[in-house]
């Protein structure tokens, strides 16, 4: 299996029930690809805030803008709900657009929506560099948990190696969108911000998946002798 990670979603399942790879590239292009929740999960992150700003172009009106986000992370959790499917991806939704909508509506200011997304990027951006910088890379981190091993990753240079670049990619968005997001919010940009929030999300993100499928197409560990499962079939 090589080339670019496939972005679709994967259900939840049982350790047991994991699928069974090769190659540790291969199980790290299926943890990252379900961690960030494929297509549906990127598109349901982004369209509380296309409604937010759509709304806030037609009226200009702070409180019916915040009522189209909050309303339409609600929908997007009830049809999660009646697909009985998990509200994993849909919760990284709804508490962000309600903890925006909460900040906008003390503060009265449009722009106030996007701020606890501007500064989820810079943290996770300044989180990113620095996990590289200790040779602890975040992406190291999320494979390790998807296989009950959250440290032993650590003890293989050539995976620090690995997901040290896997990291730097994912890096990039985060970056890009706290670089661009903040002289627009500063400035009272609320349609730009908007337009930024949207152009910044999900294509970027699957640009970033492309760049890693990329990297991980050239690698061929094989699993059997990967800390990884070393470390996980004596946990």
């Amino acid at each position: 299996m090589t080339g670019s990670p496939s972005p679709t979603e994967e259900p939840d399942r049982e350790p047991s029930e994991r699928p069974r790879f090769r190659y540790v590239e291969e199980l790290v292009r299926h943890e990252l690809s379900s961690s960030l929740g494929g297509l549906r999960g990127m598109a349901e992150g982004a369209l509380p805030f296309i409604a937010f700003t759509c709304a806030w172009v037609v009226g200009r009106q702070l409180y019916p803008a915040l009522a189209a986000a909050v309303i339409v992370a609600l929908v997007l959790g009830l049809l999660r709900l009646l697909q009985r499917q998990s509200l994993k991806f849909v919760a990284q939704t709804i508490f962000p657009t309600a903890l925006a909508a909460l900040i906008a509506a003390r503060t009265g200011r449009a722009e106030d929506a996007f701020l606890p997304g501007i500064l989820y990027n810079g943290a996770l951006a300044l989180l990113s560099i620095l996990t590289i910088l200790i040779r602890k890379p975040l992406v190291g981190f999320i494979i390790g948990a998807a296989t009950g091993d959250p440290t032993g990753w650590a003890r293989d240079r050539g995976l620090v190696r690995m997901t040290a670049k896997l990291t730097a990619v994912l890096a990039v968005p985060y970056v890009l969108r706290f670089v661009v997001q903040l002289p627009l919010y500063l400035s009272g940009q609320v349609v730009a911000l908007g337009v930024a929030k949207v152009a910044l999300g999900w294509p970027l993100l699957l640009g970033a998946l492309f760049v890693i499928g990329l990297l991980l197409s050239r690698g061929r560990t094989p699993i059997e002798d990967s800390v990884l499962v070393r470390t996980e079939g004596n946990g």
